[in-house]
Formats: C-alpha cells, structure tokens, sequence
C-alpha cells in the first residue's frame, strides 16, 4: 500500500526527524529523543504534526440527527463553540472509532477522526446517513498542528487577536492565525499539558509551522514527533484507538461511561444499556509498576495465583515518574485501585498496582 505522506512530509525530513509507517502515513516518531520531547511538552511548548487525523464536515438540516444516530455522546448539549469527547458504537457492542464533534453552526459540525480509521468511519457514518445530512470529508486538504504545554498559550497569542487566554478547555474559536484567514484553534489536545489545536488549510500549512516556531523560539519551542506524544497520552490514562479501544471493547469497559447517553438513541444503545444494568465483566485499568520492568503490549497480566487474568494495552515508561505504567482490561474483581497485580515480562511475574488515572495530575 502506498503511503500517505503530510503537507510538511520534505520539512520533517530537513529537522532530521526519523519517519515511519503510521496509520497509513509517513509520519514523524522522533527529532532528538523521546524523553527530551516529552519533557519540552510536560515543561515548555512542543509542536506536533498530527495532519494524518481525519476531518469531516456534517452539515445540512439534518446534521445533528444523523450525529445523534451515529455517537454516544448527547450531540444536542453542544453550542457553537463547543468541542465533545464520543465515540462511535457499532452493532455488536464495540467502538468504531472514537472522536470529537466540534458545533460551528446550529446546522454544521466538524468531526475529527483516528487516522487509521477515515475510510471506515467514513463509510459507517455514510451508511447510517438515511436522514440526508450533506457529508464531506476534507481530511487530504486540512493540515492538524497541536501546540501543546504551559507556554502554548503565549506563543499562539502572538500570531492572533482571538482571546486564548479566555477559551474552556474543549472550546474553540474561528479566526486569524499568522496572517491566515479562517484557522480553527481549539483548546484541547491529546498530552494533558495544556495547548492548542490548530487546523490549517494545506496550502497554508508551512507558513503557519514556521509562524509558531519563529513565536515560540523565546520558550524553547521544538518539533515532538510521535514516540512522545505516546508517552504524553499515557501519562494521562488517555485511551489510544487500536490498543486499548476496538471493535470489541464496549465504551463502558473502557471507562468511557461518561460519553455514554442513554437519554438519546443511538447505535446499539439497547445493547450497552443491559450490559451496564447486567453489571461489567472487566473493566479497563491503570496499573504502575511496583518493581523495575516496562509493560508492553500484548504481555499477560496474572493475579497473584498467577493466573492469566488480563493483557496490557498499552504501556511505557513514563518519563515523568521514572517508572513502568501501564493500561489494560482486568475482571472487575480485580479493577480496584490498590489491587496487586502481576506482569509477566519474559517469564517472569513483575509486581504492579491497579491506580487511580490519571497517572500523573495535571
């Protein structure tokens, strides 16, 4: 399969970032070194190219019923403005995808998906469009920087009028942004630093990177590529689409009850209702490493008797606390904070503790 690449593809390549196949892309997995872009995100600003997620339009009369239909989030809450955490059901009781739903209008919303995942979402979300929304999907024309950590916010705030330092957390606003028109900035992000996210038309993408590079020179600004925006993400229990959520995992395993609403309709909303009043099997967990050793995905998870009771999802070692942490799915019984737990690294049962997310406290 041929891969995809950026807009910013030849200017990755010149910051001597090491690319690799992801989702279908030829992204950037790291500049200098993983833990040294971890900490320029946790302590000063960072830039992510993430141009390989996924944007739709949703518009038309019927664009909030066919986003009701379609997510487990209650769509009808958001005003313009606004951005909201879902997910996307399927029939069996798993996820297609999880994403954000941005309101620009009483009658247009823009979606932004996994990139892994375009085509599929696209085809499921097309599938259950009997309503007549007008659809389009402008993923190959839009460019997706995020300008994440605690000096984000005064780097952007030069190139812009718009009031950052007034924006909610999964707000947004439309405006100019170093001198382009109609740039969406909006307050959320994937590293629980705080920042931006910033989408930008392809043909402007450069002169914006090079705008909040030369902004950002006086906090240290640097490229982050995808290695430590792994790390971020998992500091913060944040659940990556692929590892943690799938086709088989339900949002309510997955924590994600709370974007759940069974005061709408939604795909299979019958379905997650009795799984949640027939009470949950497993639950999806944080668990820290009590001794030295670093999760990885797919090794086994024992309790005590050394059962297998579980596999990790994800897991890393998190370059802020200095040790092994890691996600995956434990039989309820087991998904309390302060459970023993075992990790099998080469053979071997490693002690680990079920903990409270996010790892570390913003």
């Amino acid at each position: 399969m041929d891969l995809k690449r950026t807009a910013l593809y030849s200017l990755h390549q010149q910051l001597g970032a090491k690319i690799v196949p992801f989702a279908g892309y030829e992204m950037p997995l790291r500049y200098t070194s993983d833990v040294e872009e971890h900490n320029v995100v946790r302590q000063g600003v960072g830039v992510f190219d993430v141009s390989h997620m996924g944007e739709f339009r949703v518009s038309g009369s019927q664009a909030l019923a066919l986003l009701q239909r379609v997510t487990s989030n209650d769509v009808a809450k958001l005003i313009d403005g606004k951005v909201q955490y879902s997910c996307l059901p399927n029939a069996q009781g798993g996820i297609v995808d999880d994403l954000l739903v941005y309101r620009l209008a009483e009658d247009e919303y823009y979606v932004v998906v996994n990139a892994s995942n375009i085509d599929k979402d696209w085809n499921w979300i097309s599938q259950h469009n009997s309503m007549g929304a007008t659809l389009r999907n402008e993923s190959d024309q839009t460019s997706l920087f995020a300008v994440q950590g605690p000096q984000a916010l005064p780097t952007l705030q030069k190139l812009t009028d718009l009031p950052l330092a007034d924006m909610e957390y999964y707000s947004f606003k439309i405006g100019q942004l170093a001198g382009v028109e109609q740039i969406i900035v909006s307050a959320t992000g994937y590293t629980g630093a705080g920042g931006f996210e910033v989408y930008v038309p392809n043909q402007h993408a450069e002169t914006v990177w090079k705008a909040i590079f030369a902004a950002g020179a006086a906090f240290g600004i640097k490229p982050v590529g995808l290695a430590a925006r792994d790390t971020l993400r998992m500091e913060m229990g944040y659940c990556l689409y692929g590892n943690d959520i799938d086709d088989t995992t339900s949002p309510l395993e997955a924590g994600l009850g709370w974007i759940t609403k069974f005061s709408k309709d939604f795909i299979n909303a019958e379905g997650l209702k009795k799984q949640k009043e027939a009470g949950l099997n497993r639950a999806l967990v944080g668990f820290l490493m009590v001794e030295r050793g670093i999760p990885r995905s797919h090794y086994e998870i024992w309790d005590a008797n050394q059962q297998v009771v579980g596999h990790v999802t994800s897991g890393t070692q998190s370059p802020t606390l200095g040790q092994g942490i890691g996600l995956g799915y434990v039989p309820t019984a087991l998904a309390k904070p302060g459970t023993e737990l075992f990790i099998n690294i080469r053979q071997k049962p490693i002690k680990a503790q079920v903990v409270k997310l996010p790892f570390v406290k913003k």
